[in-house]
């Protein structure tokens, strides 16, 4: 008995060559509206669903597969005579398979004006039904919902039919796209106010993600976790990585990773981050990669010790050999030469991760950037919009009665790029286009300022006329005397205290040069 498809798509990718193979296979071929008249148009044999119901399509086409002998077609379980027997009485044929995409309901509310009107009539209301009831049946009925699925069916109905494990594997699909479809319209409509605006945040929020792996344990090892992406992810994010070789990445290390490849696609230059628990441990921009390498390796050898390294340029021989010298867990790169691969061909352990970044090269802050951050609290999630900005020269406001140099303001945003990165309290040195030493985590910002004093010491690195950027405004003057003493020439700072009056004299009377940005980076 020959097989029956009912194709009903709103994006019509690939579902003509999916009803030519159908065809060829001796299926009968129903559809609707802009589907029909396009496989009628391509000279194939289909009856409309309307014929097929004997209901003729009405309400601007809201109903039309809302009937019946469509949903009796695919919900009749065939192992249950009183369902074939039902069929039968009423004259309902069996729909054997079902091709069903839905009206473009997130591409419209993406859109720049949509009103509400708009997205109120791109929310399918027949499409999330048909594929409900073909999923619930997936012993008697194939769904397809993706276009990257046609292929495959078309492959396994021509070795002789579609397996109970592929039906089952396209229910799920199937159930996990109306989830996706229903959360759209859910924060959407959830997040319409009164007046007709369109709140920030909705009053209620959906999340869907799709795993990418299973990973051996959290933070620790008796904790379990798993790798989940956004359902479309930002090109040049961390989800996007091809891994070229190396052991299985850990919870850990995609952590870490995440924060080296943040920071290092903010710079313009060529780059290299080094990452030691979530904290930058050496940053600098050069002339090359194997240049930058050498400066951000040079700040805090110690800590880089089993680092995760990135750089914002292809990797090279040149660079790759240096790297390869120190014990690394994670190097990543929008991509490695041959040399570069064959450098690390004989570390089988360490994982080498391709990240592409779009056309273009690097530039900041557009590079696969999330729009929003979440964080789980107790029974609670709470949800801000990303640290995005971009800090401009022009953006800085010079509150001492000496200016930085031109040089000195260089120094001064790299090291604010670099503070951004790194756990509060924040105090980062910098000269010369490198991290002089980096204090982190610290709940008090004036033991951040010793002891990032303490590892430039430890790194043999001079702190005398360096620059500094703090995170957060400096409470008092203790922490403004603690930068001074170690050398520093001139500070970057938010400003905002009750007593910036008294930090701004503290910074004259010790000669230092110090910009208010009116922005922190707080990073908890």
């Amino acid at each position: 008995m020959a097989l029956t498809a009912l194709l009903s798509v709103s994006d019509k990718t690939g579902v003509l060559a999916l009803a030519q193979g159908l065809h060829a296979l001796g299926c009968k071929l129903l559809s609707t509206g802009g589907t029909a008249k396009l496989l009628m148009e391509a000279g194939l044999p289909v009856t409309e669903v309307a014929e097929h119901t004997g209901f003729p399509e009405m309400m601007d086409g809201r109903v039309k597969t809302l009937h019946p002998k469509i949903h009796g077609g695919l919900l009749a379980r065939s192992d249950v005579p009183s369902h074939v027997a039902a069929m039968q009485q009423h004259g309902i044929g069996r729909i054997d398979i079902l091709c069903v995409n839905l009206y473009p309901f997130e591409a419209t509310v993406a859109k720049e004006g949509c009103t509400l009107e708009d997205a109120i009539e791109n929310i399918d209301i027949g499409g999330p039904a048909m594929v409900r009831s073909a999923a619930k049946n997936w012993k008697d009925v194939a769904v397809l919902t993706d276009c990257a699925q046609y292929g495959p069916v078309l492959e396994e109905l021509k070795a002789g039919g579609i397996g109970a494990t592929t039906r089952f594997q396209l229910s799920v699909a199937a159930f996990n796209r109306i989830a996706q479809y229903d959360a759209a319209i859910s924060n959407y409509l959830s997040s319409i106010q009164s007046d007709g605006s369109q709140a920030e945040y909705p009053a209620q929020m959906n999340a869907s993600f799709v795993k990418v792996q299973d990973l051996r344990y959290g933070e620790n090892s008796h904790q379990s976790a798993a790798l989940y992406r956004d359902l479309y992810p930002a090109p040049g994010s961390l989800v996007t990585a091809t891994q070229l070789q190396g052991k299985e990445l850990s919870y850990n290390n995609l952590a870490d990773a995440d924060a080296a490849w943040e920071c290092v696609k903010s710079f313009e230059a060529p780059a290299c981050v080094i990452v030691k628990h979530a904290n930058p441990c050496g940053v600098a921009v050069a002339a090359s990669p194997a240049e930058a390498y050498a400066k951000a390796f040079q700040t805090d050898p110690t800590s880089a010790f089993g680092g995760i390294i990135a750089f914002n340029r292809p990797l090279d021989g040149t660079a790759a050999q240096q790297v390869a010298k120190q014990f690394v867990e994670v190097l990543m790169a929008p991509a490695f030469t041959p040399e570069a691969l064959e450098v690390f061909k004989s570390k089988v352990n360490v994982r080498l991760l391709q990240i592409a970044l779009p056309p273009g090269g690097p530039r900041p802050w557009d590079q696969g950037r999330n729009a929003g951050d979440s964080k789980r609290i107790g029974s609670g999630l709470l949800l801000q919009s990303a640290d995005n900005h971009f800090l401009k020269k022009a953006d800085l406001k010079v509150v001492t009665s000496k200016a930085p140099t031109e040089q000195q303001l260089d120094d001064l945003l790299f090291a604010w790029t670099v503070a951004q990165y790194v756990k509060s309290n924040a105090i980062v040195f910098c000269g010369g286009g490198m991290t002089l030493g980096v204090g982190a985590g610290q709940m008090s910002r004036l033991d951040s300022a010793r002891i990032a004093s303490i590892k430039a010491q430890h790194a043999s690195l001079s702190l005398q006329g360096s620059c500094v950027a703090s995170d957060a405004f400096f409470p008092f003057r203790d922490g403004l005397d603690v930068l001074a003493d170690a050398g520093a020439s001139c500070v970057i700072q938010p400003g905002g205290s009750m007593r910036d009056e008294e930090v701004i004299a503290a910074a004259n009377e010790r000669g230092i040069a110090m910009v208010f940005t009116g922005v922190r980076h707080f990073r908890h």
